[in-house]
């Protein structure tokens, strides 16, 4: 008997799962067809008919998150105590209301909250929240309606609920006469039924985390409009809430919130006060071009383009030749101890489009971010120079955010591939050939133009075939079970292979792109190096290190000090320095790398620095000498790279969080 009845209470959540997915799909078409006027003309019903489709998927999350607690609260509870059968009825339909209550003064919030965000719910929740309480409630009544939308939505969730309970009445299945009086046949069955259920909901619509869709890469159609639209009300408050949590985390080593004028001073070699403005501390002025200034310029960050492919003791895998073939020319100079800015992408954008190190604050979904550009900005300084400033993206235009923050922070334009019109590859975006064959056919319009270019093939899923892009995939993985102390070769191998993609994909465009317009820069680099490793054990150089490889025109074996180290914050400073004349004033928290005798001396992440000799643990006694170094000395170099997280971790921190007046001082 209590097989039958739980089987029966399985289904009475069933019920109250899809009646949530319903609401939550029908809320966004009626949203998306009253709000259409804020969808862009070159949308297309297949655009329409991808967003609803993702937002289907998507919303089987939330859903998932009211049928759970349904499930374990009644249908356990009255697996475990039969006799409160009632209670527990009357428990998931209260549940069921409750989030139809929910979800329906959500959704006729969100008219008035995108009418004045261009958003559904985000960071702006918990800005309200942290404002005067008063004050946003007399802005709720008097300007958006609160009393009548309240009233509205409880007429409209009273309706949905009498049909949740009348569905819940209805009748259900009765057990399977293979699994009657047979518990021992139905728990095992439940258990594999259950599990596959609630990882296809958990992924969004798929088995595995590659394969599956969550908010952060919903946005897949070239309409930001529809990209809002695929957040359900319940994703977009969790991305609200996602991102606050960010927002708030705690103090990060080196940041020293009462000593901004002294770090200030140091920064830039100041020794008198410049007042309150800190950009007053932060400006430079160039010392000549050390070479003609290039017609385009080319920022390649190349997606987990991990250095330690190049060093000699990986050469067999001839999976990083290309790059290693720019670097032997003698237009082309690496140094080999460069450090990403994080160990996540969007922090490794972040600091390339701010010039701000990473302090742990999410500056993507930062409201100043967007309402003000930071006076070490990227794309205002070179457009100074006369230069069109681009960014491109194999990935998805919202992705992160990052698109608002480029455009914001003074770039000219943003293409993700739903711009372009690129095939979709899997999750995160198109191929990499798709990504430089279109800003290829951008290049004959365009006029002097710096390209920041982000790629995507080198990342989970790793689903490209390789042997049609002309691998030899079994050769490799020959090669990679020949390496010590690695788990899964073949997986391992697959991995390279698509580096090896990347490798021969942007090496390619660079010899193509040099061809057509040789009066150009390239500048390669990666966003982070973490995720494929040569073994189980790596060292800190081959989990952290990054190229950083000048190659073109103009560039020599010694335009930098020979292995200068730095990290992406050091690009535009350095750039500059470059090609700028005599006298240009910019503005930059660290140095150039020109300076002698060896750049800033060192780079830094979240977790790891790097010097000339050595690598170790920001905050820690932790460090190894770099391959090529015998020897190092742990407290010069300790002293060195503290030096500047010093200095460019408390002045990211302070324009983030309070601007250019400093409002903090020792």
């Amino acid at each position: 008997m209590r097989t039958e009845n739980f089987f029966r209470d399985i289904q009475q959540d069933l019920k109250l799962f899809f009646y949530i997915l319903l609401l939550l799909c029908l809320y966004r078409a009626l949203f998306l067809g009253l709000f259409s006027g804020f969808m862009d003309s070159a949308a297309t019903l297949g655009d329409v008919a991808l967003a609803n489709l993702t937002g289907l998927r998507l919303s089987l999350k939330t859903a998932g998150w009211v049928a759970l607690p349904s499930f374990l609260l009644c249908t356990v509870g009255a697996l475990l105590y039969p006799k409160g059968r009632v209670l527990f009825e009357q428990l998931r339909l209260g549940i069921g209301a409750l989030a139809t209550l929910v979800f329906t003064v959500l959704f006729l919030g969100r008219f008035p909250f995108y009418a004045t965000f261009r958003s559904t719910y985000n960071l702006q929740v918990a800005a309200g929240a942290n404002d005067d309480i008063a004050a946003v409630f007399s802005m709720l009544v008097a300007e958006y309606g609160l009393f009548w939308r309240l009233g509205l939505a409880v007429l409209l969730a009273t309706a949905l609920t009498l049909a949740l309970r009348f569905s819940l009445r209805r009748g259900t299945l009765a057990l399977p006469r293979v699994f009657a009086g047979r518990p021992l046949r139905f728990v095992p069955a439940f258990l594999v039924a259950f599990a596959l259920f609630f990882l296809f909901v958990r992924f969004g619509g798929a088995f595995s985390y590659s394969a599956g869709i969550n908010w952060e890469n919903a946005g897949v159609t070239r309409d930001d409009f529809l990209n809002e639209c695929i957040l359900d009300d319940g994703q977009a408050m969790y991305r609200a809430y996602s991102m606050n949590k960010a927002l708030q985390a705690g103090n990060l080593y080196g940041v020293e919130k009462d000593n901004i004028r002294e770090l200030a001073r140091l920064a830039a070699g100041h020794s008198e006060e410049q007042g309150g403005d800190l950009p007053a501390y932060l400006t430079r002025h160039t010392k000549g071009p050390r070479m003609e200034r290039p017609r385009h310029i080319f920022i390649v960050l190349g997606e987990s383009w991990a250095r330690w492919p190049m060093l000699e003791k990986y050469a067999d895998l001839h999976i990083a030749d290309g790059i290693k073939e720019l670097v032997a020319s003698p237009k082309g100079y690496e140094s080999r101890a460069f450090m990403p800015n994080g160990e996540f992408t969007s922090v490794a954008l972040t600091g390339i489009i701010t010039g701000l190190s990473d302090v742990a604050i999410p500056v993507n979904y930062e409201p100043r971010s967007l309402k003000e550009v930071y006076p070490t900005a990227f794309a205002p300084q070179l457009k100074k120079l006369g230069y069109k400033v681009d960014f491109w993206y194999g990935g998805t235009p919202s992705w992160d955010g990052i698109k608002r923050l480029a455009l914001a922070q003074g770039f000219d334009d943003y293409y993700g591939y739903p711009d372009y019109h690129a095939p979709k590859q899997n999750t995160w975006g198109t191929t990499d050939g798709e990504l430089f064959k279109a800003i290829s056919a951008h290049l004959s319009e365009e006029p002097p133009a710096v390209h920041v270019i982000m790629t995507v093939s080198n990342h989970p899923p790793y689903n490209l075939d390789l042997e049609a892009e002309g691998l030899d995939l079994a050769a490799l993985k020959e090669r990679v079970r020949q390496m010590e102390d690695v788990k899964d070769p073949d997986s391992l191998a697959v991995e390279l292979g698509h580096y090896w993609y990347m490798d021969k994909v942007v090496t390619d465009f660079v010899k193509r792109t040099e061809a057509e317009y040789p009066d150009s820069l390239f500048i390669l680099t990666s966003d982070h190096a973490v995720r494929t490793n040569p073994s189980q054990h790596p060292t800190m150089y081959e989990e952290q290190s990054v190229p950083f490889v000048l190659y073109g025109k103009g560039v020599t074996k010694d335009i930098l000090p020979e292995d200068t180290a730095g990290g992406l914050t050091n690009v535009l400073p350095t750039l500059l320095e470059l090609i700028a004349p005599a006298g240009f004033s910019y503005t930059s928290i660290v140095p150039p790398l020109t300076e002698e005798p060896d750049g800033m001396g060192a780079g830094f992440n979240r977790s790891t620095w790097v010097t000339r000799n050595a690598v170790g643990r920001v905050g820690t006694d932790t460090a190894e000498p770099l391959p090529w170094a015998a020897s190092f000395d742990l407290d010069a170099e300790r002293q060195k790279t503290d030096h500047w997280i010093r200095i460019a971790r408390t002045l990211s921190w302070q324009l983030i969080r309070y601007g250019s007046a400093i409002k903090s001082s020792s």
